[in-house]
């Protein structure tokens, strides 16, 4: 009797839910701030264009590619990779997709030799991080290098214009208002959002980026499973490929120059943690909307293109401590009270099957 009186009382597990749910709400709610912030820093300075229809049309327009780009590359960072290669293969995507080959047989030849040029150099990629056991970054910095040299190779260094219209009808239009390109990223979203908190596939790439030795105990194909990811970032480019391709009317060897940097800036101000194992793609979505804002309020206010660059390191560096800071904080706090931020609290490992 004296020994239950003395007990401590039993923590309710509905206490933990709930912090977990206010830190997420408040992670979101500070990245949500930043961006109106920034809205807001935009029409002070420039009132008469910045929130015009036509520069929030053009804002969604250049930021669609990097945030499909971005939807694949959160897939790979939370599974414990990374993907240096993203800006290349959308290189060679769109080159590949131009040709006059390619553009003879229409618009939806078009869309599907995008698509699986991406699809098939991630697969690639994820071959050789996972069977070969070369290192993600080594892996991605060479297919970074020979992406960008074959679409030169395949385009003489020329830039080939596309003279399907159909194509340019159809990706350059909207519907209810909204321009088609982010019509695409939304669906490209809603899709990447439902396979990662809603499917066995998402529980098992957080399980892997956890830690991949525990995920390939409990019976999970670890490495089926990586180069799948990396298949979803190559399948990421093909699209984004084809949205480049629709707002510049042409493929060219040098499309998607620094998209791994926009990219990987974007998931990682999202509160994605290089290291694997926590992310959100409503925290890389709202990153991404921030740099185009960004980028919009420096291009109207002619500010040169070296100063957004320095800009966008700056921040990446100050997220990477902020993430530091916060998981170092979190080593001597008690296991329940450690939520993933920007995330929904992620379901109990599956055992006993292999994808």
């Amino acid at each position: 009797m004296t020994d239950t009186l003395d007990r401590p009382p039993v923590r309710p597990k509905q206490d933990s839910a709930l912090r977990g749910a206010f830190r997420f709400d408040v992670r979101l709610l500070g990245l949500a701030g930043v961006l109106l912030l920034l809205c807001a820093v935009g029409y002070i300075t420039q009132p008469d264009t910045f929130a015009t229809q036509e520069n929030l049309s053009t804002m969604l327009r250049a930021g669609a590619a990097i945030g499909v780009v971005s939807v694949g590359m959160t897939f790979v960072i939370i599974a414990g990779g990374i993907d240096l290669s993203v800006g290349s293969l959308v290189a060679l995507s769109s080159v590949w997709m131009t040709t006059v080959a390619t553009q003879a047989y229409g618009p939806f030849v078009m869309v599907l030799c995008a698509v699986l040029v991406g699809l098939g150099a991630g697969l690639v990629n994820g071959v050789l991080v996972s069977y070969g056991k070369v290192v993600p970054f080594i892996t991605t910095l060479a297919m970074m290098a020979s992406a960008r040299g074959l679409a030169e190779r395949l385009s003489g260094r020329q830039t080939q214009v596309v003279t399907e219209s159909g194509f340019i009808e159809f990706f350059r239009g909207s519907f209810l208002g909204i321009p088609a390109l982010v019509w695409v990223l939304a669906l490209v979203f809603v899709i990447g959002w439902v396979v990662l908190n809603r499917t066995t596939f998402g529980r098992r790439t957080y399980a892997i980026g956890g830690n991949s030795e525990a995920a390939r105990l409990s019976g999970i194909n670890v490495k089926w499973h990586t180069a799948l990811v990396y298949g979803i970032s190559g399948l990421c480019c093909g699209i984004a490929a084809m949205m480049v391709v629709a707002r510049t009317t042409s493929g060219a060897s040098t499309n998607g120059m620094f998209y791994e940097l926009d990219a990987i800036a974007a998931v990682v101000i999202g509160g994605t943690l290089l290291s694997g194992g926590r992310g959100s793609l409503i925290g890389t979505l709202i990153g991404v909307l921030i740099f185009t804002v960004l980028n919009s309020i420096f291009t109207q206010n002619n500010l040169d293109t070296d100063i957004q660059n320095i800009a966008k390191g700056a921040i990446i560096v100050a997220a990477v401590l902020l993430q530091h800071t916060t998981s170092t904080r979190r080593k001597g706090k008690p296991r329940d009270s450690q939520s993933s931020p920007l995330s929904e609290p992620q379901p109990t490992v599956p055992t006993g099957s292999k994808s």
